[in-house]
């Protein structure tokens, strides 16, 4: 259960949760120009974009949730249980596991259309990084400041979706999602007049009586459409501070509160982090669920010639007293 936004104000940003029941250790984790990737396809780059993002590093390789290249293409990946399938590697394709396409795309891509030819030829495969990080159902955010599409590998192949919305959650599949959003297209945050009938004098009663009917609960089909409906009406600032807040704000709409939403085995899940990338200055935002305080990340602070991974530990909540 998560959700990513894009941002467009003076800047453009890319960010989402994380809502999860465990954590695995992650940490913001710069990859830098010369960290030597091997694909499962046989494929070896000892070159390639930089970029910096959330991950779980595990024997040296950067396991990412989402990140961003140094030229400002960002790719998440999203939590597709019972829709998402992958295939045994194929000799026409360009075979990629799933835990590898948000590396491959980001070592290589500049631009969402250079990804999108990219994964017009791909394959996702049916590989997982080890028996401790099995496969994980996933589909796919890809935006730069021109544009974002969604990935999604399932049943009927690798789909590519333009995403006006510039959102994604969870299930059904990303169509759903856009249609279902024509449902709600009477919504506004103008306080609502009468429709009914010119035959009774209705008054509203309240502010924001044109969001009437906006979905509270938690699902992936109604954080879509909240998030939708919070970017897309919310105000953009002139100050990098006001824009990374209101981001935040945003993302704050459809946070998991623990004991709020239970699995299937009773865990709790919460909004374990909330990332913000300021996707053209490699500024990297994020919150933890116990921690509200902002802390930045610049990637251009990193050595990105290195061939080390760099790692950030999340800082742990610390309470400043007035009296």
């Amino acid at each position: 259960m998560c959700t990513a936004i894009t941002f467009n104000a003076k800047d453009h940003y890319f960010g989402r949760t994380l809502d999860l029941e465990y954590s695995y250790n992650e940490t913001v984790t710069v990859t830098p120009r010369r960290y030597p990737f091997s694909f499962k396809n046989g494929t070896r780059l000892d070159s390639h974009y930089a970029f910096i993002g959330m991950a779980t590093v595990s024997d040296n390789y950067p396991l990412y949730y989402e990140a961003t290249n140094e030229k400002g293409l960002s790719v998440g990946g999203l939590n597709f249980p019972g829709n998402a399938v992958y295939y045994d590697p194929s000799k026409e394709k360009l075979n990629l596991a799933s835990f590898e396409l948000i590396p491959y795309i980001l070592s290589t891509c500049a631009t969402v259309n250079e990804a999108k030819k990219i994964l017009e030829k791909a394959n996702i495969t049916d590989i997982a990084f080890s028996s401790e990080f099995p496969l994980s159902p996933l589909h796919w955010i890809i935006a730069d400041k021109t544009c974002a599409i969604t990935a999604e590998s399932t049943a009927a192949g690798l789909k590519l979706y333009d995403n006006p919305v510039g959102v994604l959650t969870n299930n059904p599949e990303f169509d759903y999602h856009l249609l279902h959003l024509s449902t709600f297209m009477n919504l506004s945050p103008h306080p609502a007049f009468n429709l009914m009938s010119n035959k009774l004098n209705l008054q509203s009663f309240s502010r924001a009586t044109g969001a009437l009917g906006l979905p509270g609960d938690c699902t992936s089909q109604s954080r879509f459409v909240r998030a939708s409906f919070n970017k897309l009406n919310g105000a953009v600032f002139e100050s990098e501070e006001e824009n990374v807040n209101q981001f935040f704000h945003i993302l704050s709409s459809v946070e998991q509160i623990k004991g709020t939403v239970k699995t299937e085995k009773n865990k709790d899940v919460i909004t374990v982090y909330t990332s913000c990338c300021n996707t053209q200055r490699g500024i990297y935002y994020y919150i933890t669920y116990l921690n509200r305080s902002i802390y930045a990340v610049d990637l251009n602070k990193e050595d990105l010639d290195s061939e080390q991974l760099v790692t950030h530990a999340l800082r742990k909540p610390k309470f400043d007293f007035c009296n």
